[in-house]
């Protein structure tokens, strides 16, 4: 748990040897603390060997030690220094030197631009630059702040490399080949967060399977009875680093009238929906084939909820409204969210309707933390069953 908490296992240790072994050797310090403020107040020192309590702890340090070097020692033969995956992308300017093992793409070559409206670029995009632990982005000032806002909603460490005045919502200062670099995203979670989150993902989403599967194969029958088509309905979505996926529920409309881009919001008494698509969209029973996604790693069981491409709020697509909505794609979807227990869901027929979806969702990336997670999830069986449902 030390060792975790004071980053031993982590790209800086990997890439200094000094830090290899100063990181470990705190947290095996502390645990010495530990050990003996345990055996102090259990009044059990007497029973414990002084001699082989230090030989223990000295002998662990001296392995610790040994065991480092012979890691740092295989990682630099096997990898040459390179520990980390960079990707260097060159967008309207002239070609500039780059570090042993980096990758380069030519955006205008390729034809990639990080369009704030084609959602299909953008998802594009995320797949190029998708597995890299940095990206590096040098353009023309032009291109700088459509760059900048793709960055912030991918995920990754993402630097321009600029100079001037800092008008892009940087965080931070990095170096490039002797250049200094703009940071302007880190990315929302630690590895150790990521772990944590899809362990918690896991933990709901299998017992609920098992548990529910009874109830799915019920509802499955009764669309299949109530009328022609497919049991479940598979439709794009925007999803973490605005890449599109095919999110699943089970089919609430008559396959005929189904809206696969979503540009129709479902209203009340809506004459697409059957019967029984009608209980089970008023209930959340819809929503349950997502826990598909969540194991395909495409969604997580709480996050923003991800949005068909042709939803409108008004007459206006949502990233037409305000382009900080690709921000809230740099986590995973979930099947609930903040914005779900505070009762923002339904149809979106004013602009202020996403607005107040928009901050709860940001509002989430922000601060997260596993007890959020856990107090949305109970909050969400107060509104499983709400009237904006429909």
């Amino acid at each position: 748990m030390f060792a975790f908490t004071r980053d031993s296992y982590s790209i800086g240790s990997l890439k200094s040897l000094s830090e290899s072994v100063r990181r470990p050797f705190s947290a095996l310090f502390a645990t010495a603390l530990v050990v003996m403020m345990f055996t102090f107040f259990s009044q059990t020192g007497t029973d414990i060997s002084r001699l082989a309590f230090v030989f223990a702890f000295a002998a662990s340090a001296t392995l610790l030690a040994v065991g480092r070097f012979l890691v740092h020692q295989i990682v630099w033969w096997k990898l040459r220094g390179i520990v980390i995956d960079q990707l260097l992308i060159l967008d309207g300017v002239q070609p500039i030197a780059f570090e042993k093992g980096m990758y380069c793409v030519d955006a205008k070559a390729e034809k990639l631009y990080p369009d704030p409206m084609d959602p299909h670029m953008l998802s594009h995009l995320s797949e190029v630059v998708k597995g890299y632990d940095r990206i590096v982005v040098a353009c023309t000032r032009e291109r700088r702040s459509d760059w900048a806002l793709f960055l912030k909603g991918s995920d990754v460490t993402g630097e321009l490399l600029v100079s001037g005045a800092n008008n892009l919502g940087a965080i931070g200062l990095g170096d490039f080949d002797g250049n200094d670099t703009l940071v302007v995203s880190r990315g929302t979670l630690s590895l150790v967060n990521r772990l944590k989150k899809r362990a918690f993902d896991l933990a709901i989403t299998i017992p609920l399977l098992v548990f529910l599967a009874p109830l799915l194969v019920i509802v499955a029958i009764a669309i299949k009875l109530d009328s022609p088509g497919p049991v479940l309905f598979r439709q794009p979505r925007v999803g973490q680093g605005n890449r599109i996926f095919n999110i699943y529920k089970f089919r609430s409309m008559r396959a005929e009238n189904g809206d696969k881009n979503g540009d129709q919001s479902t209203q009340m008494n809506d004459q697409r929906i059957t019967r029984i698509g009608n209980f089970i969209r008023k209930t959340s029973i819809d929503e349950l084939p997502q826990l598909i996604n969540v194991l395909r790693s495409e969604m997580s069981v709480v996050g923003p909820r991800p949005h068909a491409l042709g939803s409108l709020a008004g007459d206006k697509l949502f990233w037409e409204i305000n382009q900080r909505y690709w921000l809230r794609h740099a986590l995973k979807p979930g099947i609930t969210g903040l914005a779900q227990i505070r009762g923002f869901r339904g149809a979106t027929n004013r602009q202020e309707d996403l607005e107040a979806r928009l901050q709860s969702d940001l509002e989430y990336l922000e601060g997260w933390r596993m007890w959020r997670d856990v107090t949305i999830l109970f909050g969400t069986a107060k509104v499983l069953i709400h009237p904006n449902a429909y």
